[in-house]
């Protein structure tokens, strides 16, 4: 019986220093959202992180247009790449989420996006507390 104390002991302290191992060579590295999109010469990149269950179909408002950028599937991210066309003679856009099967619409306020920026949205479960920042 002593034996299976001691061997119960050793397994547990590899399994804890191999997570710890883990942790350290892990520890510093930037994560997906610390690193900005690439964006090529005259475009801007859209990434929008849904944590709604529904699929939601994005579209951006310029110049009082509206163009459909793609849709964004359920509890997953997307990056979009954009002309910087779409950013209109202002520069100032909205976007849009409408869910699919849903009712509620996600919207942002009016904001200034310059070529070689990129938008970060996220969409919450609760659509209405829906967040959007430029970078």
């Amino acid at each position: 019986m002593a034996r299976a104390g001691s061997f119960g002991t050793a397994a547990f302290a590899a399994l804890l220093l191999a997570g710890s191992a883990c942790f350290l060579f892990k520890h510093g590295q930037a994560g997906p959202q610390d690193v900005a999109p690439p964006t090529r010469e005259g475009e801007f990149a859209l990434s929008v992180t849904n944590h709604n269950f529904l699929d939601v179909v994005i579209y951006l408002v310029h110049d009082g247009q509206q163009t459909r950028v793609g849709t964004v599937t359920g509890s997953s991210s997307q990056v979009f790449y954009l002309r910087a066309r779409l950013l209109g003679m202002g520069r100032e856009i909205r976007l849009l989420g409408h869910p699919i099967g849903g009712q509620t619409v996600a919207r942002t306020e009016t904001f200034v996006v310059q070529p070689g920026q990129y938008i970060e949205w996220t969409l919450e479960t609760d659509l209405a507390r829906s967040r959007v920042g430029v970078y």
